[in-house]
C-alpha cells in the first residue's frame, strides 16, 4: 500500500490543525508547515505522531520562492510527495476598502494567491512521478464579496477558485486531481473579532458557525481514493451562505 505523505502549509493552527490531525487519523504522513509559531507546528506534530503517523515540521514562507523550494528539498528527504493542502493565508486588511493600505492588500493577496501558486508549482514535479491529490482551501467569501469586512480577501479566494479549475485541467494527465474546499465561517482564531463567529451566526441558514473538524473531513475525503474521479471541484461548507 503507498504511504500517503501530505504538506498542510498553515499547519499549526485552526483548520490547518484540524487536517493534519484528521489526516493522520486516516493514514497521511504528514508535513505541519508554518510561518512563525513553531511550537504551535510541534504540538501539532506530537497529535500526528500519536496516531501512528509520521510527522515534519518544516518553517515555510510560501510568498518566497526560496522558502518554498527549500521547504520541498525536506519533504524529498522525509517521503514520496501525495497531497498538498494549501491552506496558508490571511486577511490583515479589514474594513473597507478605502480605509485600508495598499501595502496590506498586497501581502494578504501574496500570501493567499500567490503563496499558493508557488506551493503548487513546485509540488507538480514530485507528484508526477507517482500522481497526486492538490486541496486548496478557499472561502465562501469567494462569492459572497465580504463588503465592509475584506474585499480583496473575497478577490483573492476566487482567484484561487479559478486557478483550481484550470490546473485540474492542466495536470489531469500528470494523474494530479485539484480540488478546493470553500470554508463559511469558522470558529479560529483567524477573526480580528474573536466573537465574529457567534455574531455572523445570525445570517448563516443553520444559524452557527463552523467548526475546523468538519473542513478537515472534507479535505480528507479529497485527498481519498474515494474521490478519485474528483477533479476541479469546490466543496461548500458554509452552513447554507
Amino acid at each position: 500500500m503507498t504511504v500517503r505523505t501530505t504538506v498542510v502549509t498553515g499547519g499549526s493552527r485552526g483548520i490547518g490543525a484540524a487536517v493534519c490531525r484528521r489526516l493522520a487519523a486516516d493514514g497521511h504522513d504528514v508535513v505541519v508547515t508554518y510561518v512563525r509559531d513553531r511550537a504551535a507546528a510541534e504540538s501539532v506534530a506530537a497529535d500526528v505522531e500519536a496516531a501512528g503517523r509520521r510527522a515534519l515540521v518544516c518553517r515555510v514562507d510560501t510568498t518566497d520562492e526560496e522558502s518554498v523550494v527549500a521547504m520541498y528539498g525536506e519533504v524529498a528527504d522525509f517521503g514520496t510527495l501525495t497531497g498538498l493542502v494549501t491552506n496558508a493565508g490571511a486577511a490583515s486588511a479589514v474594513g473597507d476598502l478605502v480605509d485600508n493600505d495598499l501595502s496590506d492588500i498586497r501581502a494578504d493577496i501574496d500570501l493567499n494567491l500567490v503563496g499558493v501558486l508557488a506551493c503548487i508549482k513546485y509540488a507538480i514535479a514530485p507528484m508526477t512521478h507517482s500522481g497526486g491529490s492538490i486541496v486548496n482551501i478557499s472561502s465562501a467569501a469567494a462569492t459572497l464579496g465580504s463588503p465592509g469586512m475584506y474585499v480583496h480577501y473575497a478577490a483573492s479566494k476566487a482567484g484561487v477558485d479559478a486557478l483550481t479549475v484550470g490546473l485540474a485541467k492542466e495536470l489531469a494527465d500528470r494523474n494530479i486531481r485539484v480540488n478546493a474546499v470553500a470554508p463559511g465561517t469558522i470558529w479560529t482564531d483567524f477573526h480580528r473579532d474573536p466573537n465574529r463567529p457567534a455574531k455572523v451566526a445570525r445570517s448563516v441558514p443553520m444559524k452557527r458557525a463552523g467548526t475546523p473538524d468538519e473542513i478537515a473531513g472534507a479535505v480528507s475525503w479529497l485527498l481519498s481514493d474515494d474521490a478519485s474521479y474528483a477533479t476541479g471541484t469546490t466543496i461548500r461548507i458554509a452552513g447554507g451562505q
